[in-house]
This record gives C-alpha cells, structure tokens and sequence, in this order.
C-alpha cells in the first residue's frame, strides 16, 4: 500500500495510486449545501488535502472521483474558476512579507483573465477585479479557498504592531468574498485557530463555522471504522512485525493516535498523519511532535501562569473555546485549537465543555516539550527521566530526591512566571512523564503538591510545601492518613516531607520515614 505522507494533492494522490479515505461524500454535502464556510483543525490533520479535493471537484476533474462515494451523488459535474490562495509556505517576518504572498497569487490569476492591474492598486481592489473578470469571461461563479488562512497572523504573535498591520490587510482581502458574493459560487477558509475578536471576517456575516458542528466532525482525520475499513491488512501486517496480535495492534494504535473529537458527540478520529506513519514504518513512534511544536505555542506558554495540572480539570464554554484572543491570559482556546486539548465530556445541562490530551502521543509529547523549558539544559543530562523513574523502581529515594534538588537549584526561574506556579508546574512535568513508566497520582493545590507514586516494590506519599518544613508535610500525611489504603500492602513505602523555599527558590530540605 503507497501512504501519502506528506502528499497534500487529492490528484496526485488518485492519478498516482495512494491509498486514499474517502471524504468525498461530506464533501458533496458542504458543495450542496452551503456556500462560505469556515474549518479550524489541528496542523497535519488534512486540511490541505480537504481543500485540494474541493479544488479537484470544483474544477469538474470527475474522472478523479471514479469508485468514490461523490461519483453516486454528483450527476452535473461543471467547471468553476478556482483560486486557491495557500498561506502554508510563505516566511511572515516583516510588513512586506504578506503582501508579497498575495501579489503572487493575483499575479498568477491576472493574465488568466486579460487583467492589468494599475500602478498602487491596492491588493482587495486586484482581488475584486479577478473574481469579477473571471466570473464574466467563464460564466461561472468563483470558487475562491484560503489554506491556513492564520499563519501570518500565528507567526506575528509577539510582534502586535506587525499582526495589527497583517489583520488589516487580510480583513481587506477575505471581505471581497462578501462584496462580490453574486460573483462567489462557494469559499473555504481553514486554518489551526480562530481569531474572533480581530474582525477579520467581520465583513463575512455569511460564513458558516463548522468547527464543533457534529455533521462535519469527521472530515479531517481517521476513523475507527474507517481504519478497519481501509487499512485492516496493514495492520495485521503491523502486529506481525511487532510480533503482537491484530487486537493487540488496533489497541495500541488507539492509545497512540486516536482520541480526537471536534464536537459534543463525535466518534473519535485518529490523527492522519501519525496513523499513516505508523503503519509505513510499523513502529508506534511519536510522529506528530517530531514534526515540530509551533512557536506561537511557546510563546503563549512562556508569557502565562497557568497551572499546568489544571489543563485537564477545568470545563470551559463554548465562547471560551471558540477564540483564542485572550490567548496569554488563559491558553485553553489556543491548545485546544492547535489540537493539544480535545473534548472529552459534555455537560448538557451547563452547556459547558471539559477538555483532555487526545491520547498517549500528544500527552506524551506535550510533557517532553515543556521539559525544555523548564528544566535546566532540557532533558539531557543527569536530569532524563529514564533517572528519576529508576530511582523510583530501585527504592533509591536517596537519589531521587537528590536529583530533583539539583534540578531546582540549576533552574532558571525567570522562564515561566511566578515562581510558585512555575515550581508546582517544574514538579507537575516531572511527574507526567514518569506517569508513562510508573503509576503516578497527583493532587495539587496553590502553594503545594500531593503526590503518590507506585511502582511494583514501592510506594512514595510525598508532600510538597512552600516555606513550611519538611516535618510539617510529614505531619500533614500523618493527620490526613495518605497511607491508610496501604496498610495491608506488601510494598515498601515511603513517606516524603519536602520544603521548597521562595527566597531560595529551590529545594531547602527534605525528610522521609520507610515502612
């Protein structure tokens, strides 16, 4: 079977024998039913591929679609002019930069259709006369499709001034789709977020988001049936190489890679990309953080406070979801957008939403990123987590402890914020990533952490406090009887007492007592 990794071209991918899932009839069904809409999905969860196959269709290239579901539901297949405008590949650095994006793609359409644009012609002026020279010469109405329409605006984040300038050219040219809507048979705009508040489609009353809309949930992405369906060869050719069952391979997929849901009552849909090289290369890696994590993630991440263990508790509305505007006071909208947070629950009758990491690859992967930010040298070094959780296996609390006072006294405290959060958040990644190894528990409240870790010979109850003593967090899991549902264990256990001290911002003292 020929995977398209990295292949974005529906035609490419049909003329050339690439195993293609068929989307075609929810295609159909956005073509036929409506006319301007709006998509936020993940990076590499198809969006290009969707706008290709609009193209290709849009462009009456039915012999593409032979054998799909579109070809028993399209019986007038008419040519449109098409213009495709893809922010994917440009460099947003300076003023000039997004100008010059644009101006290539009108300079591509203009001798299409005869036109000669005068000296300082503004570009939405340029753009107004394409779509209407096209639509005279053709008689056809305009397709007109916007890949990854936000890149320039996600590249400025930081840079106000410059994504200020950048809003207003792109309000300029997205509202001629409105202005000449007589002349605009369909539009699609897709991008990883949606900037609500900078009224860049505040001329565009008739776009349609179908974002969280339950008819349009599975457009991008891989589902369980569709998994089965397409690719249950492949799979069974995984666990061979793996030397595990067909069960046991479909499991481990879905730990991996499923888990996305893009509305309150979605299935859930893998993500195409790792899925895919998953089963090329027959190894369940971590394929979509290897492809890199945005900088705007990380400068939102830098410039807030937010407590890390929080990310998966707190239900948030639909508003809240819906923009990412607010983005460095709260940073939900933006990693649920950028496909870190899902939807988990729905709560029918507060109408609100409680978000968690899709799955193992993402949690995983989110864990080790932020790893690098706050641990000193990153996780290289003494600091890897392969040591800690040897620690832990061995009973060598001696060494664990040892190590996280080295970490903190390494750290740079300057990075995240406020020192108490950024503390509690060091502590919180830690404890993530040895999650993947050991069973670990956390329970945290502002100003400590109460944290249980289990291993097949150990047991650790820790308190954590600031400015406080190592014997008040050991007096506090005597009052509070931590240990109580292991009275009757065979393990060994460990009580931990640990200050962390604000004037030192590091690890002051630590004190244990074993079972």
């Amino acid at each position: 079977m020929k995977y398209p990794i990295g292949i974005q071209t529906f035609e490419k991918i049909r003329t050339e024998g690439y195993v293609y899932v068929d989307k075609t009839q929810l295609v159909y069904k956005l073509a036929t039913e409506g006319s301007c809409y709006f998509l936020s999905r993940p990076r590499r969860f198809g969006k290009s591929l969707l706008l290709s196959t609009l193209k290709s269709y849009f462009l009456g290239k039915k012999e593409l679609f032979d054998g799909l579901a579109i070809a028993d539901l399209e019986t007038d297949w008419k040519e449109h002019p098409v213009l495709h405008f893809d922010f994917n590949t440009g460099k947003y650095t300076d003023s000039a930069a997004l100008d010059e994006k644009i101006v290539h793609h009108l300079e591509q359409w203009e001798p299409l259709y005869d036109i000669k644009p005068k000296k300082f012609q503004s570009l939405s002026t340029r753009f107004e006369n394409v779509i209407a020279r096209a639509c005279e010469r053709t008689g056809r109405k305009v397709v007109v499709l916007v890949d990854e329409y936000d890149k320039p605006l996600l590249e400025t984040i930081g840079n106000p001034e410059l994504q200020d300038d950048y809003r207003k050219t792109l309000k300029s040219v997205y509202g001629v789709v409105k202005t000449l809507d007589s002349c605009i048979r369909f539009a699609f705009f897709t991008g990883v977020t949606k900037f609500s508040k900078v009224s860049i489609f505040s001329d565009l009353n008739n776009l349609k988001d179908i974002t969280l809309d339950d008819r349009f949930s599975e457009i991008c992405g891989i589902s369980e049936e569709e998994i089965h369906r397409d690719f249950d060869e492949e799979v069974l050719l995984m666990a061979e190489v793996n030397a595990i069952s067909k069960d046991e391979c479909y499991r481990r997929l879905k730990k991996n890679y499923d888990g996305y849901h893009f509305s309150k009552q979605s299935v859930g849909m893998y993500n195409p990309f790792s899925l895919l090289n998953a089963l090329d290369s027959k190894d369940f890696r971590d394929f979509w953080f290897a492809t890199g994590t945005p900088t705007f993630l990380v400068e939102v991440l830098q410039h807030t406070d937010y407590p890390l263990d929080k990310l998966t508790t707190e239900e948030v509305d639909v508003r809240t979801m819906d923009s990412v505007d607010m983005m460095y006071s709260n940073p939900i909208p933006l990693l649920f957008q950028s496909g870190y947070l899902t939807i988990k629950d729905f709560d029918k009758e507060f109408k609100s939403y409680r978000l968690g990491f899709p799955n193992e690859e993402v949690e995983r992967g989110f864990a080790q990123f932020l790893g690098t930010y706050y641990f000193s040298g990153g996780m290289n070094g003494s600091f890897t987590i392969n040591n800690f959780v040897r620690d832990v296996r061995n009973g060598d609390i001696e060494g664990f402890m040892t190590r996280l006072q080295a970490l903190f006294a390494d750290g740079d405290y300057q990075v995240m914020g406020e020192m108490e959060i950024y503390f509690q958040n060091t502590l919180s990644v830690i404890f993530k990533l040895m999650g993947f190894y050991v069973q670990v528990e956390r329970h945290t409240s502002r100003g400590r952490m109460d944290v249980t870790i289990q291993t097949r010979d150990y047991v650790y109850i820790m308190e954590l406090k600031v400015d406080k003593t190592a014997d008040e967090a050991l007096q506090q899991i005597e009052d509070k009887q931590y240990a109580a549902p292991f009275v009757s264990d065979p393990r060994k256990l460990f009580k931990v007492g640990v200050r962390f001290g604000s004037e030192s911002k590091g690890i002051d003292e630590w004190k244990y007592v074993s079972l």
